[in-house]
């Protein structure tokens, strides 16, 4: 049958039990053995880590003393003109220069045209100059973006002055022949 727990509560306060006196003591030194800290031994951990940041340290201080051996040639090499920096330069060069000659020699020479083609061949012959200069100064003072730049503006400068004259030329032809056209009709 069943029994209310108030009964079985109260039948057992009665018969409570009495816990020896040193009962306390001997739990807090079972418990003091079992949750002894163990030391773990560190020391090769210190070790290992300091003898890492030292590699590391080593490592880039080494790396930021010195250049790279691609940087090395170019700084040692004689650079004389755009296409010794790099092989990126030398194709922008090239393409420059193969076009300028390029124009330069589809130029067709005639009597009527010689005074703008002087004009316009000496304005080229300035822009050489500077390019010269600037080559000069690129070998002296060694690489820097205004040098790089300055030389690239040039050879954009110059073709871009030959393709004028080109069109000027070319405009002046069509207008000789519209004026013989006329004349003769």
């Amino acid at each position: 049958m069943p029994k209310d727990i108030r009964d079985i509560l109260k039948d057992a306060e009665h018969n409570q039990l009495e816990l020896p006196k040193n009962h306390r003591m001997r739990f807090e030194d079972k418990l003091e053995q079992m949750h002894i800290p163990k030391k773990k031994n560190y020391f090769f951990l210190k070790i290992a880590a300091s003898l890492t940041l030292l590699v590391s340290f080593g490592y880039f201080a080494f790396n930021t003393n010195t250049t790279t051996p691609q940087v090395e040639e170019i700084l040692e090499s004689k650079i004389t003109n755009l296409s010794s920096i790099s092989p990126e330069m030398k194709q922008i060069e090239n393409y420059y220069l193969t076009a300028i000659n390029y124009e330069i020699a589809s130029l067709e020479l005639i009597p009527e045209n010689q005074e703008i083609l002087d004009d316009y061949l000496e304005k080229i012959g300035k822009l050489d100059a500077d390019y010269k200069r600037l080559n000069k100064e690129l070998s002296e003072k060694g690489i820097n973006e205004k040098t790089i730049n300055s030389l690239i503006t040039n050879l954009q400068l110059r073709l871009q002055l030959l393709v004028q004259l080109k069109d000027t030329l070319s405009e002046i032809k069509t207008s000789k022949n519209k004026e013989n056209e006329n004349t003769t009709v």
